[in-house]
Formats: structure tokens, sequence, C-alpha cells
């Protein structure tokens, strides 16, 4: 999975002592998986400091999700759990994080659900109807890499490497749906939890350098795909 940081400067190296307290899942490193709002959020932070937006893309191997040897914490969408949680990492009373977890992905809670949290907390909203008004809440995605095991999972990608990534996955799904008579979302779902795309992400397999064909084949190979 490709993922996005937003600041005013390139990242080159992550120190979670730089990181802030009181954010929706605590200390930690931050990253979307949505391009489009890495770039709303660095413009508004670029301006806040005066600076130039920047969005440093990061690898993330997202099959650590299900590893034991990490601690994770997943809200597939806003919810009561989700509310809570956040409501406790914002407390200003802590200085610390409040949980022990690696990995914790899960919503935003943007200006505007921020609002309504300070509201829930003065009480002018009840959580039932709170949480009524986040179903209608676009969608946004983050995750917290909180210790530094976690921090290992993610790699600063070389843009022109990824580039070569993006178009030989669009072509191998495109033949997937084709070859399988299946959609979009399932083929994209074969491809992406595939060894092949594991080795594909990983540079120094340099399995990119290849022609699509022949990952093509790697995959069929693996899934024992007759198309």
């Amino acid at each position: 999975m490709q993922v996005y940081h937003s600041s005013y400067m390139e990242i080159f190296e992550i120190d979670l002592s730089r990181s802030q307290s009181n954010k929706d899942f605590g200390i930690g490193f931050y990253v979307t998986k949505f391009r489009n709002h890495a770039e709303n959020w660095a413009t508004n932070i670029a301006r806040r400091y005066h600076k130039e937006p920047f969005v440093t893309e990061f690898t993330f191997y997202e099959r650590a999700f299900e590893e034991d040897r990490y601690k994770v914490l997943r809200f597939y969408d806003y919810s009561e759990e989700w509310l809570d949680f956040v409501i406790l990492n914002r407390d200003p009373a802590f200085t610390t994080n409040q949980h022990d977890y690696d990995l914790i992905e899960g919503p935003i809670a943007d200006d505007k659900v921020q609002n309504r949290i300070s509201d829930f907390l003065d009480a002018i909203i009840t959580k039932k109807d709170f949480l009524n008004e986040l179903k209608y809440h676009e969608n946004t995605h983050q995750i917290c890499f909180c210790t530094i095991n976690a921090l290992q999972l993610l790699k600063k990608t070389d843009t022109k490497y990824s580039s070569y990534v993006v178009r030989i996955t669009e072509t191998i799904i495109e033949n997937l749906i084709i070859n399988l008579d299946i959609d979009e979302e399932k083929a994209a779902d074969i491809f992406y939890t595939s060894k092949t795309f594991s080795l594909l992400s990983d540079k120094s397999t340099e399995l990119y350098k290849k022609t699509w064909q022949e990952i093509y084949n790697a995959l069929k190979n693996e899934l024992n795909l007759n198309c």
C-alpha cells in the first residue's frame, strides 16, 4: 500500500520524539492512503508555517496488520468505540500515549468532526445524534505508527520506481478483470494480497525490471490461475 505524510518539508528520517501529543490516536507518525487528502492537509500545514507544502510517499507492508508481533487496533468506520478512543487521546490532561498499540488505523477527526466532538463534550449534542451524523461524513483514512517497531514497516518510496509499480499493477489488474471475468475490486484484492505483489513492492527484488507479462505469469503460477 502506498501511503502519504503531509508536511512543509520532505521527510527523510522519522523521529517520534517530534510527534505531537493529543492527536486522534495519540503520539505517532501519521499517514493516509488518500493522496488528495494528504495534499490538502500539506497545504494547510504549510500555510500555518509560511512554508511550501510537501507530501512524502511511503510504501507500507499492510500484511503487518495480521502479524502477531504487532499490536494493532483498526477502526473500519466511525463508531462509538472510535469516538471514545479519540476523546481519550485528545484529552489535554495526558501528555503520553494512553495505549500500547504499535499500529492504529481508522477515520480522521477533521476540523468539522472535532467541532462536533466539542459540542458533544459540552452536552450540546448527544452521543447518539453525533454518531448518526458521522454516518454521512466523507470517507477519511489514517494510520498511526506509534512505536519504533512499527516504523520499520514504512519505506520511503522512490518516485520513479513507484511509477513503474503503479503502471505494472494497473495493467495486471486490467488483465485479471478480462481473463477471469471479475470486477475491479475482486481483481485488485487478488493481486494486492499475492506474494507476487509483495515482491514487486520490494525494490530490492528488482522484479519491477521485468515485463508486466513476466510478472503476470509469475502471479498465475503462484495462484494456479488458468488464464
